[in-house]
């Protein structure tokens, strides 16, 4: 037998021992550790830009289209459902009312809000260098009192929504024209940007879910043309708040994968996706919404976590403020009530075409309107009004003018809470990196000196974790020495509560950091204010420079006249006098490309979809079957 040959028997005969090794193992039931399963890259492939729908959902309005769209279909978020028993309590969500308008202090809190309104517009003089003369709204209302509506047509147009044939729902104009008396429930899915989940009929998560597909599935088949069955050959992009709860976006996403069958998607945030519709690469975006106002510093396509701001207010805040403000002006149509639907969309009608911000509009004048309503004739109203057309859309420069009392009214970027379907989250990196922090520390103590008092150099007072003040906003952090970058900026010593250096319990130091938070969240911001904490919170002086020269105002609720110049005129008057010398040139940008402010992310939406640098962010349908909501962290473009 040669050499080679006695090599290969001896190979042989080693494999046939380990074989049997492994037998003996499997037998004796030796565990193996698991490796945990590995998130393959995304396949690069072509997407056809006519095969993606934007979906861009708000509190109020729907936008949702294809990307190859010009323009997207929209239409009211809002779902009529059938009562399943007769007899039900009839249920509907309100339109322009909200908790905490109704409490003791909201009349008198409405007043003083007023009065600061109209020293503002008294102190702004017009261009020709006057000041503005007040007008009483008893002049108004000795004329508006007289005035009896003119019948223009008998037999209206109007009709309200046919349910002979008894839909089991019906979703946008048809559910806002459902008569009172027929028996359907009206939701209104979203609210201030969140889902509406509450406590009373139709709140639940399980049902806002049931009623965002419902609504979403019906536009893409009757309005998209698109089969919900061929949405397997369609992609997603979901555009959310940047402040938003991470467990809704999670439910959002399953559905549009798994229920509807889209067969992958993007989530990003509207602020993002705003400078994309824009086209601009850095910007601080203002989404003045309908129910809520978001504000965000965007820089190359990143949206900055401390300067994420969100203000519960907007466009119908002015709408139910300015109903206010022509009732006392004596408003001709007696009949409006803020309860009713119909009254509602034509309140949000005057506010559009008559209010504005121009400082050179003064004195009285008179105007003209028609209401149209079901079984009603077409009756036309003759008004006179006066300063009420600028103190309504004033009020969110002062918040204090809508009354509300008793609500969070601002809201921060905070930590997330966990879940449970994602043990590897930031929680999980914050206390590894605590863990290797506090070893790394302790190796140190070992070899430090001990200190007078019995200390050592290497103590532990200036380390972050669960107990520092991170979560906190600028000027509210503990003067005791606490180093890191709070939640939305570095300290600079504008304190809320007395400094010390007294150590204090873990427990003591949570409770007043939440006592901080709260007493920040409860204040009302006005929107110039905002705007200038959201900015003064970036990290770098070349980073404010670059948001002061670019604010970008999109959404609905600012589409006054005038709001660029007064906007502009509020922000230069109060930024910081030491940046007055470093910004060349304050903007605000409200129509980027002549296009409409609601519009602008939307667009952006379906400009990502276009782009080669979104093929790292699709999560496609069996990814997330897999791998569920680690996926939203591995591939979204923002830190979830």
């Amino acid at each position: 037998m040669t050499q080679a040959e006695k090599e290969q028997d001896n190979g042989k005969e080693k494999e046939k021992e380990r074989e049997k090794e492994k037998e003996k193992e499997q037998q004796r039931g030796v565990k193996r550790p698991i490796a945990p399963p590995v998130i393959q890259e995304p396949l690069h492939e072509q997407i056809q830009s006519n095969f993606v729908v934007v979906i861009h959902p708000g509190s109020r309005t729907l936008r949702i289209g294809r990307a190859t769209d010009t323009l997207p279909v929209t239409v009211p978020h809002v779902i009529a459902r059938r009562h399943k028993q007769s007899g039900q309590p009839r249920c509907e969500d309100a339109w322009l009312l909200r908790d905490g308008l109704n409490k003791p202090e909201s009349n008198e809190q409405r007043q003083h809000g007023l009065k600061m309104v109209d020293q503002a517009i008294w102190s702004k003089k017009m261009s020709n260098g006057i000041r503005r003369t007040p007008v009483s709204a008893e002049q108004a209302r000795a004329y508006n009192c007289q005035i009896r509506p003119a019948v223009l047509d008998s037999s209206t147009r109007v009709r309200w929504t046919n349910t002979a044939h008894h839909p089991p729902h019906l979703v946008g104009d048809e559910a806002i024209y459902v008569n009172p008396t027929d028996c359907y429930n009206i939701h209104w899915p979203v609210v201030r940007g969140q889902l509406n989940v509450h406590a009373g009929p139709g709140g639940s998560l399980t049902a806002v879910l049931a009623d965002l597909e419902t609504i979403w599935s019906h536009i893409i088949q009757k309005q998209l043309d698109i089969p919900i069955k061929d949405l397997k050959y369609y992609r997603c992009i979901l555009l959310v708040p940047d402040i938003c709860n991470r467990e809704h976006i999670k439910e959002l996403v399953n559905m549009l994968l798994l229920n509807m069958g889209f067969s992958a998607i993007i989530v990003h945030q509207e602020s993002v996706s705003a400078t994309f519709g824009s086209g601009l690469s850095s910007a601080c975006v203002v989404d003045v919404g309908d129910q809520k106002t978001s504000i965000c510093c965007v820089e190359d396509g990143v949206s900055h976590r401390n300067s994420r701001l969100c203000l519960a207010y907007g466009g119908s805040d002015v709408t139910r403020t300015f109903y206010w403000l022509l009732q006392r002006a004596g408003f001709p149509y007696r009949d409006c009530q803020l309860s009713s639907r119909l009254d509602c969309q034509l309140l949000q009608h005057l506010k559009e075409t008559l209010c504005h911000l121009d400082q050179d509009i003064s004195g009285l004048q008179d105007h003209e309107f028609q209401t149209r309503f079901p079984e009603a004739p077409t009756l036309l109203y003759q008004v006179r009004l006066g300063d009420e057309k600028l103190q309504a859309p004033m009020g969110l420069f002062y918040p204090t003018t809508f009354g509300i009392v008793g609500q969070k009214m601002t809201s921060l970027q905070c930590r997330s809470q966990g879940d449970s379907e994602d043990p590897y989250d930031e929680h999980y990196l914050l206390s590894t990196q605590s863990k290797q922090d506090q070893s790394s520390k302790s190796a140190a103590d070992r070899k430090a000196i001990p200190r007078p008092g019995g200390g050592l150099d290497g103590d532990m007072s200036g380390q972050g974790g669960i107990g520092d003040l991170s979560d906190l906003p600028r000027g509210c952090s503990s003067g005791g020495g606490t180093k890191g970058e709070v939640e939305l900026g570095t300290a600079q010593g504008e304190c809320l509560i007395g400094t010390g250096e007294v150590e204090e319990p873990l427990s003591a130091h949570l409770s007043r950091k939440t006592a901080i938070i709260s007493q920040f969240e409860s204040r009302a911001l006005g929107l110039d204010k905002a705007i200038l904490h959201s900015i003064d919170c970036c990290a770098s002086d070349e980073t404010k420079r670059k948001m002061y020269s670019s604010i970008l105002v999109v959404g609905g609720g600012l589409m006054f006249s005038g709001a660029q110049e007064f906007l502009l005129h509020r922000i230069i008057n109060k930024m910081p006098p030491s940046f007055r010398r470093l910004v060349d040139n304050v903007e605000v940008i409200t129509r980027p490309k002549d296009m409409d402010p609601w519009l602008i992310s939307w667009k952006g939406g379906a400009v990502l979809a276009c782009l080669d640098t979104t093929q790292e962010m699709w999560i496609h349908q069996r990814e997330w079957q897999r791998f569920g909501v680690r996926m939203l962290r591995e591939r979204a473009a923002f830190v979830w």
